[in-house]
């Protein structure tokens, strides 16, 4: 009897358990860098909740964030690493495989 392969729960990554944590790198998969103001406004976040998703997400290697000055205001620029959206393209995978096993019969 061959082995059943694994549920395609077992590949999701933890790290986009959080809607926040998923929606900033649903808004930077296509390689973009965006400043921490757009961010906000785009995920409709406060300033708090998205600093703690981009730092929790920087600290895996997910993201990047530049920081520098637009004449004397500092600013917060993100972009997703490489591993960043391979390992968000994976998790999308996951979800897509978990979907298409609701359609099937037992």
């Amino acid at each position: 009897m061959a082995a059943e392969s694994a549920h395609p729960r077992t590949r999701l990554d933890d790290n986009f358990a959080s809607p926040i944590r998923f929606s900033l790198m649903a808004a930077l998969v296509d390689d973009v860098e965006l400043d921490f103001g757009t961010l906000a406004h785009i995920l409709q976040v406060g300033d708090s909740a998205l600093s703690k998703a981009i730092a929790h997400l920087q600290s895996v290697g997910y993201l990047f964030a530049r920081k520098g000055y637009v004449g004397s205001r500092p600013r917060t620029w993100v972009h997703a690493t490489a591993a960043g959206r391979k390992a968000f393209a994976g998790h999308v995978d996951a979800l897509r495989a978990i979907v298409a096993l609701g359609g099937q019969s037992l």
